[in-house]
C-alpha cells in the first residue's frame, strides 16, 4: 500500500507548482487541464473560464510523488489537519528551504536546534500548505 498526499488549491495550483519546483526542486510529472478531458463535466462542476486550470498534477519532491489540482468551489479555502514533512541532512539548505517557504507565509515554531534534531522548524507557506522541515542529528 502506497500513501501520497493530494493537495487542492481552488484556483492557485498552477503557481503552487512553480513555487515548489523554484523552492524545492519540484519535478512536474505531470499535467492534465480541465480543458483537456475528453469528457463533458456535470453542468456546475467546473467553473466558467476553468479551461486551462489544473484538473491533476503529479510533482516529484525529493523522491516522494505529491499530487494537486485545482477543485473548483473549495468548501473550506486553506489547508488543516496535516503537514508535509521534508528531511534533509544539511542545515543550509534546510534554513533555506525554511526561508522560502515561509516567504509570504508563516512561521509555526522557528527553525533552530532541538533536542530531537540539528535543526527543526514548522511553517505554513503562502498558500496555506504546512510544512516540517527536518535536519536529523
Amino acid at each position: 500500500m502506497l500513501v501520497q498526499p493530494y493537495l487542492f488549491f481552488n484556483g492557485r495550483c498552477e503557481e503552487a507548482i512553480s513555487f515548489y519546483r523554484d523552492t524545492l526542486g519540484a519535478e512536474v510529472v505531470a499535467i492534465m487541464r480541465y480543458k483537456d478531458n475528453p469528457h463533458s463535466p456535470p453542468p456546475g462542476m467546473v467553473p466558467e473560464g476553468w479551461g486551462d486550470k489544473i484538473m491533476h498534477s503529479s510533482l516529484n519532491i525529493g523522491g516522494s510523488n505529491v499530487m494537486a489540482s485545482d477543485r473548483p468551489q473549495s468548501a473550506e479555502p486553506g489547508f488543516a489537519g496535516f503537514s508535509l514533512s521534508l528531511s534533509l541532512e544539511d542545515e543550509g539548505k534546510g534554513a533555506k528551504i525554511f526561508a522560502a517557504l515561509a516567504e509570504a507565509g508563516q512561521v509555526r515554531m522557528p527553525f533552530e536546534k532541538t533536542f530531537f534534531a540539528k535543526r527543526f522548524g514548522v511553517v505554513a507557506d503562502k498558500f496555506g500548505v504546512g510544512w516540517m522541515i527536518h535536519v536529523a542529528s
